[in-house]
């Protein structure tokens, strides 16, 4: 998670209806779909781990797209101008669906403000994402760059809800002063982990699925966002920029004051999903996020420019959970992350500029994985 912008290129990128069938019957029509969809030009060489892909979205910026407990449908935040947003949103689409410009599928944020991280909850029928939209209707100012260097805005009008799958909202998760975004639920269905600024940093926390039992589970000062669980919640895998000089510090602080952080410096941490035998996974330098648990549970998948020279290409990769074995996973020449499987494991949804003629589009694809 997780944060749904990364600047490449010049360019800001920022992880539909249910019916009666039953889940073979809906994993068999994927499975044919994907396959009978797939290009050859959609899978470049040395993506030994995509079967097949698909694309699924075609224009705008595309991100986050994570499944339903059952793998029948996806919610997946997007600012396709040609869905009359002005900025991120939150819409569903099942698996089967291909969206284009012209048919935009159902919105089920408000439309108000600025949404990020949505998240389905273990029954199906209700969602949680993180809104703007109690602080202005509008869409906040995005600030890209500061001094020269690229920035992530912290807006601290952001809180936690619960939404049904018509777009209503039903709860609100958190009412803390300051950041509250970023949320993932437990694949055991009963936590949530978020990150917030409610000590004064930004750090992770856990709470119960109805909001309640909220404990802080990072302490040290720096980043600690976008986190999730492994596939039998007793891990969390999260990004983080942990500032050690005094000028590190200062700056970092400083920013943070301000709303805002510098995403270009992470590493990948991990630890038990009550924050204990926390340690760093990855020492590779640059950008390493948007992480996610291997189905195994003995594996991250993850997006990085660490071989990139000069802030791009983004790429996925693999480690194991001991930092052993990394391997380069895609091999595009612009940007690949927001890695999420299905909870079958029989899938990977992520979001890529591939296919997309040359210009800014950050699309939505679902490759049939293969270890």
């Amino acid at each position: 998670m997780k944060y749904a912008y990364i600047l490449i290129l010049g360019v800001l990128f920022f992880n539909c209806k249910n019916d009666s069938k039953t889940t073979s019957e809906v994993e068999k029509e994927t499975q044919t779909e994907v396959s009978d969809t797939s290009k050859d030009s959609l899978i470049y060489p040395g993506e030994k781990h995509f079967k097949s892909i698909r694309q699924v979205t075609f224009g705008g910026d595309n991100a986050e797209a994570y499944w339903s407990f059952d793998d029948k449908q996806i919610v997946f935040q997007s600012n396709n101008k040609a869905w009359n947003v002005g900025c991120d949103q939150m819409f569903l689409m099942n698996v089967n669906e291909t969206f284009m410009d012209s048919v935009a599928p159902p919105m089920i944020s408000t439309g108000k403000g600025r949404t990020t991280c949505s998240y389905f909850l273990p029954d199906n029928k209700h969602i949680i994402y993180a809104s703007t939209h109690l602080g202005d209707d509008a869409c906040p100012d995005t600030p890209l760059r500061k001094n020269g260097k690229y920035i992530w805005p912290i807006y601290d009008s952001y809180d936690i809800f619960v939404a049904d799958l018509e777009g209503n909202i039903v709860k609100q998760l958190t009412n803390e002063i300051g950041y509250d975004a970023e949320p993932t639920v437990s694949p055991k269905g009963d936590k949530i982990v978020f990150t917030s600024t409610r000590s004064g940093d930004l750090e992770l926390y856990t709470m119960n699925i109805d909001g309640t039992d909220v404990k802080q589970i990072t302490n040290e000062l720096g980043y600690d966002g976008g986190a999730f669980f492994s596939p039998d919640g007793t891990k969390l895998i999260f990004r983080s920029s942990r500032p050690k000089t005094e000028e590190e510090i200062k700056a970092y602080k400083d920013l943070l004051a301000e709303g805002l952080v510098e995403p270009t410096e992470m590493e990948l941490y991990i630890c038990n999903a009550d924050g204990s035998d926390l340690r760093q996974l990855t020492d590779l330098g640059n950008a390493n996020w948007s992480p996610f648990f291997h189905p195994s549970g003995e594996k991250i998948l993850f997006s990085s420019n660490f071989e990139a020279e000069r802030g791009f290409p983004f790429n996925l990769y693999l480690i194991d959970i001991d930092g052993r074995n990394l391997e380069r996973v895609t091999h595009g020449e612009t940007f690949d992350a927001f890695p999420v499987f299905s909870n079958n494991g029989k899938y990977l949804a992520f979001s890529s500029n591939r296919n997309n003629g040359g210009g800014r589009d950050t699309n939505l694809f679902i490759a049939e994985w293969q270890d």
